[in-house]
């Protein structure tokens, strides 16, 4: 079956509470992709990822990838993390954010702050809208190595020279109004940045806290609900260094599954919102429900 987008009955978004925070993912896009073998489990033989797959009920020919940037609504900002594909990924109806955004009763003016976790494609598409950037009252934050691994000309001539390119234009434009996080330093006030390098050089997780109640944003930590999370040591061919990335991945979603808090992930089935349990040597993904009515 050829990649491309897919439709269905996806909402545009879902909200949820936690303490004083009102939290709300919205799904930028959704693309379905041939030979999952090509992209996860690139260390293993074709017929062991085809057998985790057959295991959990799903194709072992396609899969599908769901991309949600979430935002955050404290008593004093409104802050976005990730922004999606952006107008380059509307023709394949990818780049909704904004558009979703506002069904949710947001414009993208209302947005203070705009956390990068990294700057992949996916999450600083959106950065620009065809007439300048998309959240005009925005400041920007990333983490350091990120921001200057992606925009150097040292990406020119490497595997990396598009997503180089595209920093070049979507980033550095905003470069005046970034300021830079690295682990354990704060956003906002209950919003803590946690390093989870591997999937890009300086990518990073974030641990929201309010009114005792916690959840961890883990961007790009797995990118699939079976293949990252059952299988963490597996190679991911979107995984900048695979084996930090691994190590990443059984860090976080550890930490998670010990303390029993929920997460939502970039790529985790929509909503995207859910728990961790520890799966042998590996976890299993449990899809929130009605836990987090508003």
């Amino acid at each position: 079956m050829a990649q491309g987008t897919i439709g269905g009955s996806n909402p545009a978004f879902r909200q949820i509470s936690l303490g004083t925070f009102k939290i709300t993912t919205i799904l930028d896009g959704v693309v379905r992709r041939d030979r999952p073998e090509s992209i996860f489990g690139t260390d293993q033989s074709a017929d062991d990822v085809a057998a985790l797959l057959k295991a959990n009920h799903l194709p072992t020919d396609w899969f599908v990838h769901n991309f949600v940037p979430t935002l955050v609504e404290t008593p004093n900002e409104r802050v976005l993390f990730d922004t999606g594909f952006g107008p380059m990924g509307r023709n394949a109806g990818n780049g909704q954010l904004t558009a979703r955004m506002q069904q949710a009763g947001y414009a993208p003016e209302d947005v203070s702050i705009v956390v990068l976790t990294h700057m992949h494609v996916d999450h600083i598409g959106g950065l620009m809208d065809v007439d300048g950037p998309a959240f005009p009252n925005a400041r920007y934050v990333s983490s350091k190595t990120e921001f200057d691994f992606w925009t150097s000309d040292e990406r020119i001539g490497t595997p990396q020279e598009d997503g180089g390119k595209l920093a070049q234009r979507n980033v550095l434009p905003l470069k005046d109004r970034f300021s830079f996080v690295d682990d354990g330093d704060t956003v906002v006030e209950g919003i803590t940045a946690m390093a989870a390098h591997g999937h890009s050089p300086g990518h990073m997780v974030f641990v929201l806290e309010s009114e005792g109640q916690k959840l961890m944003l883990t961007a790009d930590t797995a990118n699939h609900y079976v293949l990252s999370l059952q299988k963490p040591d597996w190679h991911v061919v979107f995984d900048f260094d695979k084996d930090a990335a691994a190590k990443s991945r059984k860090k976080v979603f550890g930490m998670i599954a010990d303390e029993g808090i929920p997460f939502i992930g970039h790529h985790m089935p929509f909503p995207s919102v859910g728990y961790i349990e520890r799966l042998g040597e590996g976890f299993r993904f449990v899809s929130a429900s009605y836990q987090f009515e508003v």
